[in-house]
């Protein structure tokens, strides 16, 4: 009798243990998805779509050193472009997913295929009333290291003088 109870119980576990399991499979999916589904949002000039799966106080961190907004900041940045017709195209070429262990924060980062080649993307997502939003996303442009020394000739003359500014300011 007790290795029939022992029998069950390590079925029970094994069960639990799968579906745990199988859950957080689910979960990556659906955020995979979402990331998916906004990047397309972008590229299909989908203002609105897009801005849906960002949170309300959303931070958005661009390429360019002076890229830092708020999402309030982001929209009034990006609604021209959109209004065109064309925001930009970025499609997932590799990504990676950590969910934390009460489900309600994710980050990843990803290699995406952009107009700039490839680029990273990198960012936290939080479940906001059952659903997953972005809240926080950093874009940057991979630099081959081969090729640090020419872009950072090229960068010089710009990023001289913010780098002067933000001293001042810190």
């Amino acid at each position: 009798m007790k290795s029939i109870v022992k029998t069950g119980i390590v079925i029970c576990l094994l069960f639990v243990s799968y579906c745990t399991k199988a859950q957080t499979i689910t979960e990556k999916e659906t955020i995979s998805n979402v990331l998916n589904n906004w990047h397309k949002a972008a590229s299909d000039a989908n203002f609105d779509a897009y801005f849906g799966f960002m949170t309300d106080d959303a931070v958005f961190i661009g390429t360019d050193a002076t890229e830092n907004w708020q999402n309030k900041a982001f929209k009034a940045f990006s609604k021209p472009y959109f209004d065109k017709g064309k925001a930009w195209s970025f499609t997932a070429l590799e990504r990676n997913i950590y969910i934390n262990n009460t489900n309600d924060f994710a980050w990843f980062d990803e290699l995406l295929d952009t107009q700039m080649k490839i680029c990273r993307g990198s960012g936290v997502l939080q479940k906001v009333e059952g659903k997953w939003k972005i809240k926080h996303y950093v874009l940057s442009i991979t630099i081959p290291n081969k090729d640090v020394e020419k872009v950072i000739e090229i960068k010089e003359p710009t990023e001289n003088q913010l780098i002067i500014d933000l001293k001042k300011h810190s």
